[in-house]
């Protein structure tokens, strides 16, 4: 496929296990390059549905409204021509903006102007079923599944015209078909109902708090998801018999954690999707348990590929390997030294799990739970150097020892810092602390 990507798979770990030791660590870097700076693919086919929420909360205040339906027309200009693309209405049932039927259109000077008068008729109206804006998105991909398939989706609310069971069997029908960025507006969502639709589509999860800062949101997914040259990337890993694949976890720029996403690929062989890829590069931790072996004996205790799917009746391609080994030694300093990048990339997987069960518990009323876990969260976002997670926390908590991890939870605090620290509690750095 013109346009492909360079891949590059690098592996970090210590592979050298005590006697009787069976678990192996190892952190996989996936790195791509040598396509154009995002903006400027041209090769790569692609398809793009702006899904914006137009429930009657759209309308209080009146500017969020406005402001939506303004980043929804700046994503439109965003796009390059040739993409197909349509814009969805989303209330208690999903509408078509553009075109008027269930299709995509290729974007051109004429269509985007269309677009954008569309997009001007907009009132809200009604409630909120973000499974059936979902479902509309699948219909009009349906037909475009070899290139890069992209939407957004804002909302303001929480989904309260559909159950959970609801959405979660059109999660389950759409995972794979697209990617989705989700984005919610003003605080009155539930994160972790969207964090739920985002992990699912192998998107990514953020609050806009005020409706003046959508504009440049939406450009930025928009520029980012037209910067993609290869869609459908998976990472797969072989293990060998009698081993246990324990989990497959992205942790840059965000922890993601895609063991439950396997799809069978052969005999003890397992895909991973990785979504689609531009000029960028990611880290997954893998773990694996091995049986136990003797002194002196070396084991490739994982196989771990790049794999892009075969088009149009094609082969599938190998991108690139790596190996996971481990080796059994009688000498102490050998396995019980900790590789540096495994260490940091836990490290911040642990800061937003503990950030996340932190809110979870203030919100309840726990205090002592909440203060425990957010003063661990900001103990190891001190020792990552997660600066930006720091700042964040320091919105919620009063530290009184960073290095101790000692807190108060601050008694008044904004819902809007609240609920950034919880969207972003996943996002992680890489830092010379770190050695990442």
């Amino acid at each position: 496929m013109t346009g492909n990507p360079d891949f590059t798979l690098t592996v970090d770990q210590n592979k050298y296990l005590p006697e009787g030791g069976q678990e192996v660590h190892a952190i996989v870097t996936v790195e791509a390059s040598g396509v154009p700076a995002a903006g400027a693919v041209r090769s790569t086919s692609a398809a793009e549905v702006i899904i914006i929420d137009t429930s009657g909360s759209m309308d209080y205040p009146r500017t969020k409204m406005s402001a939506a339906i303004r980043a929804a027309q700046t994503a439109v200009d965003s796009l390059r021509d040739g993409v197909a693309f349509a814009v969805v209405s989303g209330s208690a049932r999903a509408r078509m903006v553009y075109p008027a039927g269930e299709q995509l259109v290729p974007a051109n000077p004429q269509t985007r102007q269309e677009a954008k008068a569309a997009l001007e008729r907009v009132r809200p109206a009604g409630g909120t079923a973000i499974g059936a804006w979902l479902g509309l998105a699948d219909r009009l991909f349906a037909a475009h599944q070899e290139g890069i398939r992209h939407a957004i989706l804002l909302t303001d609310g929480k989904n309260q015209h559909e159950s959970p069971e609801q959405l979660d069997a059109v999660l389950q029908s759409c995972a794979g078909h697209f990617v989705c960025d989700c984005r919610g507006v003003g605080t009155d969502w539930e994160v972790a109902e969207l964090r739920k639709v985002a992990s699912t589509m192998l998107g990514s999860v953020d609050i806009v708090a005020s409706p003046n800062d959508l504009v440049a949101d939406f450009r930025a997914m928009t520029e980012a998801a037209m910067g993609k040259a290869v869609a459908d990337v998976a990472l797969r890993v072989w293990t060998p018999q009698a081993a246990r694949l324990r989990f497959v976890k992205q942790v840059t720029p965000s922890v993601e954690d895609l063991t439950g996403k396997r799809v069978e690929a052969g005999p003890r062989a397992g895909d991973y999707p990785i979504g689609a890829w531009g000029a960028e590069s990611r880290d997954y931790h893998i773990c694996v348990e091995v049986p136990p072996g003797t002194i002196g004996q070396e084991l490739r205790a994982a196989w771990v590929k790049l794999v892009l799917p075969g088009t149009g009746g094609g082969e599938e391609q190998v991108l690139a390997t790596g190996n996971v080994l481990a080796e059994w030694t009688d000498d102490e300093a050998q396995s019980t030294r900790i590789n540096p990048k495994v260490a940091h990339f836990t490290g911040q997987a642990e800061l937003a799990e503990a950030i996340q069960e932190g809110l979870a518990a203030r919100k309840s009323g726990d205090v002592d739970t909440a203060t425990a876990r957010l003063g661990r969260a900001v103990k190891l976002a001190h020792e990552s150097g997660n600066e930006a997670i720091a700042g964040l926390l320091d919105k919620v908590v009063d530290v009184e020892d960073q290095a101790t991890g000692t807190v108060r939870l601050k008694k008044n605090v904004d819902k809007a810092d609240e609920m950034s620290l919880d969207t972003r509690s996943s996002k992680t750095v890489r830092t010379r602390k770190g050695g990442a």
